[in-house]
């Protein structure tokens, strides 16, 4: 202890901060799709850093992501095939996922003025209450072209009540008048043959009341949301 005392104590170095922490260090390449593997598990990077070599150093409890010797992501370590960030993608491409008011106003303008003018009313006053119903007017492309969707905003504008369930009901009115013709499959087959609508006896479909159509056209909004 004497010699401790004289020579080696004025040498020794206080303890670090921290822990040390065994980290297992490589490095990975950011795909188009923003994230890298490690392990078992997908990470996402910021979007900027799409195709750049990033260094990774990976511990029990966090992954660090490193470009050019700056820390530019960390993410928690858990029992998931994937982690992602939205704030990594571009800001398009987050107001796309999210189908935020932003979304909405962009995807209307596609279809047209009126589409654009019922979103803008339906989105003027109170966002997140009526942020669903703008939603469902949109989730109407999915089943009628935008010429036909844009005309009937404008008929709903026209009658002074620019909502889903009028556009909704406007556009099942306007299909069961005048329904599109449907294709018979055959590709144009000669008359002897037969095409491939012709193979099976279509089953005739039950009618339903008003009642029941009008509470149908009521629970597709949400249906059509999501």
């Amino acid at each position: 202890m004497t010699v401790f005392d004289a020579l080696e104590a004025a040498e020794l170095l206080s303890l670090p901060p921290t822990p040390f922490v065994l980290a297992y260090w490589s490095t990975a390449t950011i795909g188009p799709d923003i994230h890298i593997k490690v392990g078992r598990t997908l990470y996402s990077v910021p979007w900027k850093l799409i195709g750049r070599r990033i260094g990774v150093r990976s511990t029990a409890t966090m992954v660090q992501l490193f470009h050019d010797g700056s820390l530019v992501k960390t993410h928690a370590v858990l029992d998931q095939r994937k982690r992602t960030d939205k704030s990594d993608y571009p800001p398009e491409k987050t107001a796309f996922q999210m189908r935020t008011p932003v979304w909405c106003r962009s995807q209307a303008s596609e279809v047209g003025d009126a589409c654009r003018e019922v979103i803008d009313q339906l989105l003027e006053v109170n966002v997140l209450y009526w942020l669903r119903a703008a939603q469902g007017v949109l989730g109407l492309r999915k089943q009628y072209s935008d010429t036909c969707l844009e005309a009937v905003c404008a008929r709903a504008i026209s009658v002074g009540d620019p909502c889903y369930r009028t556009i909704k009901g406007i556009l099942i009115a306007s299909t069961e008048t005048n329904p599109e013709p449907e294709t018979s499959g055959d590709a144009g087959a000669a008359a002897f043959l037969h095409g491939p609508a012709r193979l099976f006896v279509t089953a005739a479909t039950p009618n339903t009341t008003d009642d029941d159509h009008n509470d149908q056209v009521h629970d597709e909004a949400e249906v059509e949301t999501r």
